[in-house]
């Protein structure tokens, strides 16, 4: 009997910062282990072990969710947490590969890059930037592909928001 697989789920997403160079927002995705800070939907990240900056760094990343909605069914908030390696770090470049390494997500197999790139607009090399997220994955029991992407799309936002309001705070 022959085992069908499913296809890996593979996208990419880009959002620009407009006031700020790929040097000054760098710093914030180099931190592997300050998620928290800028990812809106975390509540906890910190090193499980390895050394900060270098591939084999592994970090554990939680997000509580609250209970779901009166229905009799009882339950309280639910804790999603997964442990992911940094797999590659390259300062020059700015980018940074990761994969998931145990979670309760449902996640079988993902790995992501995050690169930060000087903006592609002419005339706009001396501002910007643009935050690019990929990731390759397993198909997701119970997710829809499309609502994985929407779900990256909106976090880097968040994170792009996050990041502009240090920046402007400093």
């Amino acid at each position: 009997m022959a085992i069908e697989s499913q296809p890996k789920w593979e996208a990419k997403v880009r959002k620009k910062l407009n006031k700020h160079k790929a040097e000054e927002v760098w710093p914030f995705l180099e931190d592997f282990c300050s998620f928290n800070k800028w990812l809106p939907s975390i509540d906890t990240c910190y090193k499980v072990e390895g050394v900060q900056g270098r591939p084999g760094l592994v970090r554990y990343c939680a997000a509580t969710l609250p209970p779901p909605p009166p229905d009799g069914a009882g339950g309280g908030e639910t804790i999603k947490w997964c442990h992911e390696k940094l797999l590659a770090i390259d300062p020059i470049k700015k980018c940074l590969s990761y994969e998931v390494l145990d979670n309760n997500m449902g996640f079988q197999s993902y790995k992501s890059t995050m690169e930060v790139l000087p903006s592609m607009e002419s005339g706009d090399d001396q501002k910007g930037c643009l935050i690019e997220w990929s990731f390759l994955a397993d198909p997701i029991e119970g997710l829809r592909f499309e609502d994985m992407v929407a779900y990256l799309d909106s976090s880097l936002q968040g994170m792009i928001e996050n990041i502009e309001r240090a920046l402007e705070n400093k």
